[in-house]
Formats: C-alpha cells, structure tokens, sequence
C-alpha cells in the first residue's frame, strides 16, 4: 500500500490505483499506475455520504461497501488483483488521506481472503 503522491519504489512491481478518482495535482506519468482499478473502490454515493462524517460512519461504511464488493463486476475485479498478486509484487495506490478511515482496510481483507 502507499500513496500515489509518494515516488515509486523499486519494489513496487505492479502499481494498482484503488481510487474512484484520478488524485489531483498528479499526471499519469509521476503517478506511474499500470492499472486503475475503479471496480473495486466504493460508490461514488457511499464514498461521498462516507466523506460527510467519518469517523462516526466508518462502521455502516463498511456494511455497505462489502455489499456493493459482492456484485459480479466487482467479484471479477477482485480475483483479477488476486491473479496479479499471485504473478508478482503488487502496489495499491491511492490518493486518501487517512487509509484507516477509508475503503482501503476494507478492501485489503477482501483481497486476502
């Protein structure tokens, strides 16, 4: 995991952006993603009614997002990381400010399971 603003890692292999949106202030080429995962990132309705409160909503976020994670285009998403990760080193990347209050934890169980 990292952010999208810091500088890529030699380590990194694969660098997977988990954002709904293109982070700001950022071009394509000093974010350095090979792919966009938008499949796999909340709604943009539950990212923004997460937005207006989180630290109180961070529960039923997470009652939602795992909902809106067991579609089919979701699903499909989801085993393709898993592909990915199994082939090689693997980077998500994202543009959150504070990961522990995001989709990201959420996210992260769902691709170790």
């Amino acid at each position: 995991m990292a952010r999208v603003y810091e500088p890529p890692a030699a380590a990194d292999g694969t660098r997977i952006l988990v954002d709904r949106l293109w982070p700001r202030g950022i071009g394509k080429q000093q974010a350095r993603v090979d792919e966009w995962a938008r499949d796999v990132t909340p709604s943009t309705e539950l990212r923004r009614w997460l937005h207006a409160d989180p630290a109180r909503r961070q529960p039923e976020f997470e009652r939602r997002y795992l909902a809106e994670l067991a579609g089919d285009r979701q699903q499909q998403a989801l085993a393709h990381l898993r592909e990915l990760a199994a082939a090689g080193a693997v980077t998500l990347v994202t543009s959150v400010k504070d990961p522990a209050h995001s989709h990201i934890p959420v996210l992260l169980a769902q691709l170790d399971r």
